[in-house]
């Protein structure tokens, strides 16, 4: 089907001049902290392995959060950070949740209010709205409300955003994107007295044309590739570090929250969509650092290992970064970590890459 290219293009050069906003070009003498946030979706639910977290794992996640000190800060005090433009201390993690599951209220939530840590749960209305068994009622998020939780918006039907339907102009795509995240706004509103301008994307997916959506509604957004938020990250993909069963290892789990934003300044794309070119090239400019290892920069393709780093220019902090074969998923991602001189602790970036099928219809 025919789309509307044009508009398109400009939404895109719109996103990019905000996204050089976003990512300021200053020097970096010494460790730069971030914000790491987490993200979880089944408690103690082994039937569901692609988003699920024993309870083991879990305990022990909290366990070391405790024991050494970190601050848990709620979504909207990261983001109020990020708006005074002021640096995170160290140690600071956020803690968030998607879909509203049941296993939120029976497991999450006593272990998380025994701590009196605040958490956030994104959630698609729709499905609380149905009754459906497997999630939690407005009563159950009302009291844990009482308790440290805020409840944002994940879309009325989790549906896969960027993909039109068939015979849908763009602009009637605009209409129903712009209508389904407006109705779930309302409904969190109205149940819960409070709707909060965060997104997260269902599925992590997005592109330039939801993001300027997101954006036109005032929001900030969270994807679900791994990173460290900081004021180089992109407000409308937001990284977290997904914890499922696979990624959930205690020792996997120690790097990531202890991780450091790769600061990078300027990106070849910011828009996820696989075009033409499979693999995908990426080219990335870092800000000045004394303090990242870039002779053991390593990046890293899903489901490959590590990928091609080309240094155009190491001075100034250019490479790019290629796979070695095509990705053949929906979602892929790169993953970009250094190690820092003095903390021991790893810079992190990753860039998510969605690949259509044949038959998707998806805003590019």
């Amino acid at each position: 089907m025919e789309l509307d290219l044009t508009l398109h293009h400009r939404l895109l050069k719109l996103l990019i001049v905000w996204g050089a906003i976003a990512f300021p070009c200053i020097a970096l003498s010494s460790p730069t902290n971030g914000a790491v946030v987490l993200m979880y979706h089944h408690f103690g639910e082994s039937r569901f392995p692609s988003t699920n977290v024993s309870l083991k794992q879990f305990d022990a996640h909290l366990h070391y959060l405790e024991e050494n000190n970190f601050q848990v800060w709620s979504l909207e005090k990261i983001i109020r950070q990020l708006e005074s433009r002021q640096p995170f201390p160290e140690r600071v993690v956020a803690i968030t949740i998607d879909d509203a599951y049941r296993s939120i209220y029976t497991e999450a939530y006593p272990r998380l209010k025994k701590r009196n840590w605040p958490f956030t749960i994104f959630v698609s209305t729709d499905a609380v709205d149905k009754k459906m068994p497997a999630f939690m009622n407005w009563q159950q998020m009302r009291e844990m409300q009482r308790h440290g939780a805020t409840f944002a918006n994940h879309s009325s039907h989790h549906h896969y955003l960027i993909e039109q339907a068939h015979n849908e102009t763009f602009e009637a795509w605009q209409l129903r994107i712009q209508t389904d995240l407006n109705t779930a706004q309302q409904r969190l509103q109205a149940e819960l007295g409070e709707a909060p301008p965060l997104f997260a994307y269902p599925y992590g997916e997005y592109n330039a044309a939801l993001q300027q959506i997101v954006k036109a509604l005032g929001w900030t957004a969270f994807g679900q590739q791994s990173g460290v938020i900081s004021q180089y990250a992109d407000r409308l993909a937001l990284p977290r570090y997904p914890m499922a069963e696979q990624f959930a290892a205690l020792a996997a789990f120690k790097t990531k929250v202890t991780s450091l934003p790769l600061p990078v300044i300027n990106t070849s794309t910011l828009d996820p969509i696989i075009g033409q070119q499979n693999p995908p090239h990426l080219q990335l400019t870092l800000a000045k650092s004394e303090d990242i290892q870039l002779d053991q920069l390593n990046c890293f393709a899903s489901n490959q290992g590590a990928a091609k780093v080309t240094w155009i220019d190491k001075k100034s902090g250019q490479f790019s970064v290629e796979a070695h074969n095509p990705f053949n998923n929906r979602r892929s991602r790169y993953n970009c970590t250094a190690p820092s001189k003095h903390s021991g602790h790893y810079y992190w970036y990753s860039h998510l890459w969605i690949k259509p099928t044949p038959d998707d219809a998806i805003n590019r």
